[in-house]
This record gives C-alpha cells, structure tokens and sequence, in this order.
C-alpha cells in the first residue's frame, strides 16, 4: 500500500463502536431476539467485527450468539491472479449452520465478489434458513447483486480510493480511513 495518501478518517474508536451497537440492535430487532442466530466472520477483519458484536449481543439480550470464523480464498473467482500459492487458512465453524439465521460480516463492502464466495463457502456447511450480510463500510461500486442488511457507514468513493479498516485485534488501533492514490 506504498505511494497512498491518507484523505480522510472516516470513523475513530468511539465511531466504529457506536456502529457496532446499533449493528447489534438492528440484528436482533430484525431477529427478533437471538434464536437460532449464529454470527460468521470473513478472515481477516471480519472476524474481530464478529466477536465485538456477539458481545454487544450478550450485553443487550444477555444471550450467547456463537461466532464463526470462515475462509473464503479457495472460493475466490480471482484465485489465480492475486498470488501463484494462497495462503489458505482454516474455516473455523464449530456449530451447526443447517437452519441457523446466519449473519456474515465483513469490514468493508465493496464490488459483492467476496461476499458471493462468503455464500458459496457458507452453503458448503449446510443450509441455513437465511444469510444476512453486515458490512462495517458500504463503499459501493458493486459489480454483482449484493447489498448488506446492515451497514455501519455509507461511504461513496471513486475507484481511486481504498477505504482501510484497522482494528485494534489486527492492527493495533481502532479507525477507518480513506486514502488516494496520488
């Protein structure tokens, strides 16, 4: 990510939080409650996301979501163009999904490529009784059908821009950035 400038920070500690809640509150309001819920992070920052909200989750309704961590690489329609050996890590589901109500979530939303790979590795493991999507960012620019049921932030950006989410779990901090090719 050399040769980027940083443009603007989109959301801090306090912002990325204060989404995350009213994540939460959407999810189980749009659930009503928390039966047969089971949340599903995207490798890499997905799954932090994942774990903040069942705890928001815990706070709220007092209940226990399980969280599971999924790896979508092998299911990339890219695979041959981002690196001659991928590095593939472990899907980590250790619950049944076969008619759970499964919320995927991911940072950042962007073309829908990842998610559609997301749906086909979640199918893989059962069939749920419905997927939801949560996205921290909506950035737009799909190139495929896919809209996330609930958003942290609506962020319109030009193709030149990269929206970067850093977490405390995965980068030491917590903020969300938008930086520019010069």
């Amino acid at each position: 990510m050399t040769n980027l400038k940083q443009k603007a920070r989109i959301l801090d500690r306090d912002g990325i939080r204060r989404a995350l809640t009213r994540i939460a509150h959407e999810i189980i309001e749009r659930n009503k409650g928390t039966e047969d819920l089971v949340l599903i992070g995207i490798r890499r920052r997905g799954v932090p996301l994942a774990k903040r909200l069942a705890e928001k989750i815990r706070e709220i309704e007092g209940s226990i979501v399980p969280v599971g961590i999924l790896d979508i690489t092998l299911y990339r329609d890219d695979l041959s163009s981002l690196h001659s050996h991928p590095v593939v890590r472990q899907t980590e589901v250790s619950f049944p999904v076969k008619g759970k109500k499964v919320i995927l979530i991911d940072d950042v939303l962007f073309t829908g490529r990842t998610i559609r790979a997301a749906l086909d590795a979640i199918i893989d493991l059962g069939r749920p009784r419905s997927i939801q999507l949560a996205a921290l960012i909506d950035r737009g620019h799909r190139e495929l059908p896919i809209r996330a049921d609930y958003i942290g932030k609506n962020v319109p950006t030009s193709r030149r821009e990269l929206v970067e989410v850093r977490l405390d779990e995965t980068d030491g901090e917590d903020e969300v950035i938008i930086q520019e090719k010069p």
